[in-house]
């Protein structure tokens, strides 16, 4: 049996006016925030969705379904520790964590390290283990016009 495992998860949010930002479990000050039936927190998404891949356990919408209202407007921390405590019960654990985001505004850095903090806490893991980028698209397409936000993961699991 395999001892690594390997997932790649994507997530894209729509941005509009009146909506807090939240990335990587951490509020963001902006004028736009992701519209989503969660706090649509695309960094975390993209986690949860690359854990679960991983470990062949289906996507977000499956475990977490947007047409459930127990979801609706849920801090994605809690979906993150939810998908943990699915991994665990596989016998996985998270080994690392390699992110990107996509986005025009705002700048993230001044937010990364408490990303991984708040992250790294949720997984048990260090917060080296947990890298966040973060990449415009130089003003093309729906990112660069800054109408929507996508992030992409991907998560090494390790069988205990």
């Amino acid at each position: 049996m395999t001892k690594l495992r390997i997932g790649l998860g994507v997530d894209f949010h729509q941005l509009t006016e009146g909506r807090d930002f939240w990335l990587g479990g951490v509020l963001v000050p902006h004028h736009k925030g992701a519209l989503g039936h969660s706090d649509a927190d695309v960094l975390l998404h993209a986690i949860c969705d690359a854990m679960l891949g991983a470990a062949s356990l289906g996507d977000i919408g499956v475990h977490f379904p947007d047409t459930d209202n127990t979801y609706k407007n849920i801090d994605s921390k809690i979906l993150l520790k939810r998908t943990l405590e699915l991994i665990n019960q596989k016998g996985y654990q998270v080994v690392n964590i390699d992110s990107t985001l996509c986005l025009q505004a705002p700048k993230i850095k001044p937010y990364v390290e408490q990303m991984q903090a708040t992250i790294a806490g949720i997984l048990n893991i260090s917060t080296e283990e947990v890298s966040i980028k973060a990449t415009t698209t130089e003003k093309l397409g729906f990112v660069g016009r800054e109408e929507g936000v996508v992030a992409y993961a991907t998560v090494l699991l390790e069988k205990e």
